[in-house]
């Protein structure tokens, strides 16, 4: 197809080469075709780095990132981080009342 404009035209040319590749997203309609979800989970993790400043040090770095990461997949599941991290640190009363994380994902991915 020729348009007479030479950049559309190597732009369509373009497209129609990735055809097969652009149109898979139809095999899987529920993945978004954006990625605000994945900006979204950094974006605590980025102002958090502002205000302080960063980590002094590669296990405070580390700390941060798994707790930031057991923070939003609490929230992602519906639970309360910090009744989850209570129940790992059995400061809840002794009763373990929310099961470990990997069986909440499972759970929730079928």
């Amino acid at each position: 197809m020729r348009t007479g404009f030479e950049p559309l035209d190597q732009l369509l040319v373009r497209l129609h080469r990735r055809k097969t590749e652009l149109l898979k997203v139809l095999e899987r309609p529920d993945i978004p075709l954006h990625t605000n979800a994945s900006e979204n989970d950094l974006r605590a993790c980025v102002i958090k780095r502002k205000i302080s400043g960063g980590t002094m040090s590669t296990k405070g770095r580390q700390a941060r990132d798994v707790l930031l990461g057991l923070m939003k997949t609490c929230r992602k599941l519906g639970i309360s981080f910090f009744t989850y991290l209570g129940d790992r640190l059995g400061l809840n009363t002794g009763n373990q009342t929310t099961p470990p994380l990997a069986e909440l994902v499972v759970v929730a991915r079928a």
